[in-house]
């Protein structure tokens, strides 16, 4: 499988973290929260958490505060499809793969659901073959991506498919919580809204970097369960988010790159493109420090962290977007994500 071309899409929307605090100080919440939990927020929000902005689906930030499913539910249905299809647009016109050569498309997504799923919205507003094979992936959190090339990679090894579009959406603005639970306001101040798209396809594309998918494992670790997950609370999806995130995001990517690496026959020390999820500043530092890599080479995902805060499954999409827009070495690249389950992943790819 080879990385043909990647799109990204944001809201229009650009908030930055001192925006986000005054909004939330102005809101009906700053009361309704105790003074622990406005203390928490200011401390995340005027501090150096490394996240500088989020684009978020709202036409302002009072509207983040509108949290009752009804709202948050409309606001899915309609910024979900039109991200997705916007990175999926801008992937293929850089592929310069037509819509109708695109033999499957694969979405994933957490922070919203529907019936049907994304995948018949993105192929009505790309105009995609009636006939193309649709798959929608739920519930994987922000480690999403990975499994998605996974199944592409999958459809093109078994000749079922020349061209897939993968595609990885998040609102995270549709999946607004609010309550005393310090983990809960830390989340509410950390992820944002976005979607990457990926065209993958059998054969490397003509004048361009080749960039081919080798090797990946993957890692499921459901005694974790509890340190980072969604649950329903009245209709709203909630987010746990616990003080073990980064020691166990570290652990399982060390695990998961040395498994890798041990298949290609390959020592950490070539390794020399690192396409990383972020979670957060400290899972970063977390990463830095397992991993024993310099702290330049998680520069790509510092930086995609710092501007867009953590956009959950499509992160990993603008990280490579990042790397490739800024011409960086070739050779072996390691891509990983993870989050809810707990789950790692991680693929090796090499680049021209």
């Amino acid at each position: 499988m080879y990385l043909n071309a990647i799109g990204t899409a944001l809201p229009e929307r650009r908030y930055t973290k001192s925006e986000c605090w005054d909004a939330f100080a102005a809101s009906q919440w700053f009361e309704r929260l105790d003074a622990r939990s406005r203390l928490i927020a200011k401390h995340v929000l005027t501090r150096n958490n490394g996240i500088e902005a989020r684009r978020l689906s709202v036409a302002s930030l009072k509207d983040v505060f509108s949290i009752d499913a009804d709202t948050l539910n409309r606001r899915f249905s309609l910024h979900a499809p039109a991200l997705a299809s916007g990175a999926g647009c801008v992937a293929l016109q850089r592929a310069g793969i037509a819509a109708e050569s695109v033999d499957a498309v694969i979405v994933s997504t957490c922070t919203g659901y529907l019936c049907p799923g994304l995948t018949g919205y993105v192929g009505e507003r790309l105009n995609l073959r009636r006939d193309v094979l649709g798959f929608d992936l739920v519930g994987q959190g922000c480690a999403g991506a990975l499994p998605n090339w996974q199944v592409a990679n999958a459809l093109l090894r078994a000749q079922q498919c020349e061209h897939v579009l993968s595609i990885c959406v998040e609102v995270s603005s549709a999946a607004m919580y609010l309550d005393d639970d310090p983990g809960v306001l830390i989340s509410a101040c950390l992820f944002g809204d976005g979607a990457g798209a990926a065209v993958l396809s059998r054969e490397p594309p003509a004048g361009r970097r080749r960039i081919r998918w080798c090797e990946s494992s993957s890692v499921t670790v459901p005694s974790a369960r509890e340190s980072l997950r969604f649950e329903q609370r009245a209709g709203l999806l909630r987010n746990i988010l616990t003080r073990e995130v980064p020691a166990l995001a570290a652990l399982h990517a060390a695990e998961v790159l040395d498994r890798t690496l041990e298949i290609a026959g390959l020592a950490r020390d070539k390794i020399n493109g690192w396409i990383m999820h972020a979670g957060g500043r400290d899972v970063l530092l977390a990463l830095q420090e397992r991993l024993a890599i310099d702290g330049a080479a998680l520069r790509y995902s510092r930086e995609a962290l710092r501007e867009y805060g953590n956009l959950s499954s499509a992160f990993v999409y603008f990280v490579l977007e990042a790397a490739l827009t800024d011409a960086a070495d070739g050779g072996w690249w390691w891509m990983s994500s993870f989050g809810a389950g707990f789950t790692c992943h991680g693929a090796l790819l090499e680049v021209d």
